[in-house]
């Protein structure tokens, strides 16, 4: 078998839309969590004291989702730079960011509200992905040395700005609200609220973009070895961070149940991202890469890539799909957990989710082809 990188033109790289699959599946057990188990909240970090083990462990594997998605985000966007131009490729992040805010202010925030015009906005995840695009498309013109510093400041870095609070008063509030300050702003007149500050994001999107160069040029043994070496780093990184407790993080406590304290150690704080999340699940979508690279010609592999290149089409599916199913629910048995309708043991979470996967996963991998088949319709390749 050829050590030579995967990349040639016009093909989607298969490890990467696997690991897509993966974390969208990973993301759907904790969007069932959010429709029928929002009665338990679970807060951020996440209080080992009042969360189950078994709860936070579902918590937690959602935890390495956006940051996938973010860095996949910057690694797609050098490969596509790579197969166009430069330009080309500052114009197609800048317009896909916009198009991005678009879904998540109007689309996917109806899907999780059900009221339109609407009431109040949360800006997530594919708001700050939008956001993370739109800077790309200027830092991409950076010379790489420069984009390897600005990585490295706002990855390592955007903790110290933690003590910084800006009041609604200021002038520079909004702008600090969505750069690192979770807060409400006022959105064309609509309460808005930056639920996934988006400084520490464009470190990340940027260090995907960063490892682009990983997948053009190299070998795939050489592709393999920086990327193990870089994800033992960065988790040796996360356990000497957190070994010394006074930086990157929420600091983690004694308890009296030694299961609590090794929770809490693993309780990381994600709005904003802090550095010692990142440090933690940024090498899960590194040995992800690595493992789907090598097993990629094994069928579940390539099913799994299938279903991942059509992640924002699933994305808004399945939103829409949990809303539809949160009221029929509603509808028919009522608030049966104070103000939610609500299922009465987390296990069911997981139940929910394979039941759901399965019909989500063919309808997504539906209109992939069906994608595959149109491509003279350049719209689609923005979904």
């Amino acid at each position: 078998m050829s050590n030579k990188s995967p990349l040639q033109p016009n093909r989607r790289i298969i490890s990467i839309d696997a690991v897509r699959g993966l974390v969208m599946l990973l993301m759907l057990i904790d969007h069932v969590r959010e429709t029928v188990y929002l009665h338990q909240q679970v807060g951020d970090p996440v209080d080992v004291t009042t969360t189950s083990p078994f709860l936070f462990f579902l918590r937690l594997t959602s935890s390495f989702c956006a940051p996938a998605f973010v860095l996949l985000a910057g690694l797609g966007a050098f490969i596509y730079q790579n197969r166009n131009t430069r330009n080309s490729a500052a114009q197609f992040l800048f317009t896909r960011g916009l198009f991005l805010i678009f879904l998540e202010v109007i689309v996917i925030g109806f899907a999780w509200t059900g009221v339109f015009p609407p009431e109040k906005i949360y800006l997530q995840i594919i708001w700050c992905i939008g956001i993370c695009m739109i800077c790309l498309s200027g830092l991409l013109y950076l010379p790489r040395a420069a984009q390897i510093v600005v990585c490295l400041i706002l990855i390592a870095g955007h903790n110290l700005l933690d003590v910084v609070h800006v009041s609604e008063e200021s002038l520079f509030h909004y702008f600090w609200a969505i750069l690192h300050q979770r807060d409400w702003i006022e959105f064309f007149g609509i309460p808005a609220r930056t639920s996934y500050p988006v400084l520490p994001w464009i470190g990340v999107i940027l260090a995907g973009y960063l490892l682009g160069s990983w997948f053009t040029t190299l070998e795939k043994v050489e592709r393999t070895r920086r990327l193990l070496a870089m994800s033992c780093y960065g988790l040796i990184g996360f356990f000497v961070l957190r070994g010394i407790n006074l930086y990157g993080d929420t600091p983690w406590a004694q308890h009296d149940s030694a299961l609590e304290t090794v929770l809490g150690f693993f309780a990381l704080t994600k709005y904003p991202v802090s550095l010692a999340f990142i440090l933690f699940t940024i090498p899960f979508a590194c040995f992800c890469l690595i493992l789907f690279e090598r097993f990629q010609e094994r069928l579940s592999i390539q099913h799994l890539a299938k279903f991942g290149s059509g992640a924002m089409f699933f994305y808004i599916l399945h939103l829409y799909v949990l809303k539809g199913i949160y009221l029929v629910l509603v509808a028919n048995f009522g608030l049966n957990q104070g103000d939610y309708f609500g299922v009465s043991h987390p296990i069911w979470i997981l139940t929910w989710t394979t039941g759901l996967a399965i019909p989500l996963c063919w309808l997504t991998v539906k209109f992939v082809q069906f994608k595959e088949r149109n491509r003279q319709l350049k719209w689609l390749s923005y979904i």
